[in-house]
């Protein structure tokens, strides 16, 4: 029987596994995301990642059948990766599937991570009911995936950036450079600024603290979750806003494209689960034109390995 590697590479986490033919995970492996270094230094730790995934699976990454990863940016079709912002020191483009493939000495291709997310929800998860659907991945970053007509929409190649609809006008700095994008309010990365210059102002709150005491270089989705459990109040304003952002924002595609189903993943998605799920549905239908049909809203159904199990689907396009 074959078996196949999946890597979801994040802002600051890269997890990888290995399937089977039935899509059963066979083993898994986690590693941090590299702060520093550049995309050499991230291929390089994906491929340990892999490799520490496929020993608990107890083969060989020269045995499988191919590995997929799914990468923030744009992803050219030889698997070049090019403003993959999320992701440390990563300027211009960098040859991924084939720096992966001369290591790993198999197959590699490469998706963008929230459509291989979105396309494994759809298969396999929380969005087989639907043939229309809308992954929405909260994270480092907002990422989005498009199944429309039963099919993945990717565009030009660019489709899904749910994270830089504009909700204000003018409003917040993005870490993509421009203002007002959703992700400036709701993105990880841009969320602990927010929070930094809150606290430069005089603001209060154990986020931080708690980051030490658990040995992270960032405010990740469990330090989020943590502070949420003590009653941190910052941390619970600045949720507060996100919510609100992610209401506008899913809202307005949901406008353009009607779609039946939306699904929220992603590492704040998942840690925060149902409870925030129920809060983004709420916050969405004031904005949501068709208020008297809107889409139902779950939780992405593979947990953490989703990313990875979509990834390892792109060696197996009839899956």
């Amino acid at each position: 029987m074959s078996s196949y590697g999946g890597i979801d590479l994040g802002g600051t986490k890269i997890q990888a596994a290995v399937v089977d033919e039935d899509n059963t995970v066979i083993g898994s492996a986690r590693r941090p995301t590299p702060t520093s270094g550049g995309p050499a230094v991230v291929a390089a730790e994906i491929e340990q990642a892999l490799r520490d995934a496929a020993k608990a699976a107890e083969v060989e990454p020269a045995e499988l059948a191919g590995v997929g990863v799914g990468s923030p940016g744009v992803i050219a079709e030889d698997g070049t990766v090019t403003s993959a912002r999320n992701l440390p020191d990563w300027e211009g483009s960098f040859p991924l599937a084939a720096t992966l493939s001369a290591a790993l000495g198999t197959e590699v291709k490469v998706g963008n991570d929230v459509q291989v997310a979105t396309d494994a929800e759809f298969k396999l998860g929380a969005g087989r009911l639907y043939s229309s659907l809308l992954g929405v991945f909260w994270g480092t970053g907002v990422g989005g995936g498009l199944i429309l007509g039963g099919q993945p929409w990717t565009g030009r190649g660019g489709a899904g950036e749910i994270g830089h609809m504009v909700v204000e006008m003018g409003g917040a700095r993005c870490t993509c450079g421009r203002r007002g994008c959703m992700e400036a309010y709701a993105g990880r990365a841009a969320m602990e600024g927010h929070v930094q210059r809150l606290v430069g102002k005089g603001s209060k709150t154990d986020l931080f603290k708690l980051m030490k005491e658990h040995g992270r270089a960032r405010l990740t989705s469990g330090i989020w979750a943590r502070a949420l459990e003590h009653g941190d109040k910052l941390a619970q304003q600045v949720l507060d806003r996100a919510v609100v952002a992610l209401g506008a924002g899913v809202a307005s595609a949901v406008n353009l494209l009607d779609v039946e189903g939306v699904v929220i993943g992603g590492g704040l998605g998942i840690r925060l689960g149902h409870p925030y799920a129920a809060r983004i549905e709420q916050a969405m239908q004031p904005h949501l034109f068709n208020d008297n049909r809107p889409p139902h809203v779950h939780v992405a159904a593979l947990g953490d390995l989703g990313g990875a199990i979509g990834a390892s689907l792109l060696l197996r396009p009839t899956a």
